[in-house]
């Protein structure tokens, strides 16, 4: 299962797969988390419904894409935290990073064996802000971007004469 980072959902909708302007982008994320291939957390839902926008009402009309923590994800949480806080990143990072979703993300894909899907990049230097690439490789979870994900599924976004 691929669990989609918050950026994912948002560059989608202000940039390459605008609402008005790809449908059909929106219509393969219903299908394929119906289908238990895609979803995210409830903490990306949280995120992506604080503001009043269109993809906020989309995000409040597909509560069931979104997962919550478990026992599972509680104990990677902690994994999770002792890593961050291990002395590589500033106390700002860690403090951000313990209360943000990305936290909770790569947590979740580590406890379910899941792939995070993020528009971040991997960046062995990083030290004021910990990315979800950085964490997603320290505890093992494979991640890509939005690209990568739609390949893999075989995605195809056909043009529809109108």
């Amino acid at each position: 299962m691929y669990l989609l980072d918050t950026n994912v959902f948002i560059e989608a909708k202000n940039r390459y797969y605008a609402f008005d302007l790809a449908p059909g982008f929106w219509e393969w994320l219903e299908a394929d988390a119906a289908a238990g291939a895609i979803g995210s957390i409830d903490e990306v839902k949280d995120e992506l419904t604080d503001g009043a926008d269109e993809l906020a009402q989309w995000v409040r009309t597909h509560p069931g894409m979104f997962a919550s923590a478990d026992a599972l994800t509680a104990v990677k949480l902690a994994e999770l935290s002792k890593w961050a806080s291990s002395g590589q990143f500033t106390q700002a990072a860690v403090d951000e990073f313990l209360s943000v979703a990305d936290y909770y993300l790569v947590a979740h894909a580590a406890a379910h064996g899941h792939t995070v899907v993020t528009h971040e990049g991997y960046q062995a230097e990083a030290k004021k802000r910990i990315l979800i690439p950085n964490a997603c490789r320290a505890l093992g979870v494979p991640y890509c971007n939005t690209f990568a994900m739609l390949r893999s599924r075989e995605v195809r976004l056909s043009l529809d004469a109108a």
